[in-house]
């Protein structure tokens, strides 16, 4: 019963850490282009293609 006075703060905390780290990473623009990465590896092979 009295680890509970350390693990409850220690959770509290690690959830803030990981709320903050969630925030930040929405504002630098993390989750704004999805699919842009999965299409430009498709048409990189097109541009190596093309060039040949």
């Amino acid at each position: 019963m009295n680890m509970l006075i350390y693990l409850i703060p220690i959770a509290l905390l690690m959830g803030g850490i990981g709320l903050v780290a969630f925030l930040w990473s929405l504002k630098s623009g993390q989750y704004e282009d999805l699919e842009g990465a999965a299409w430009r590896v498709l048409a990189d092979d097109e541009q190596e293609e093309t060039r040949r």
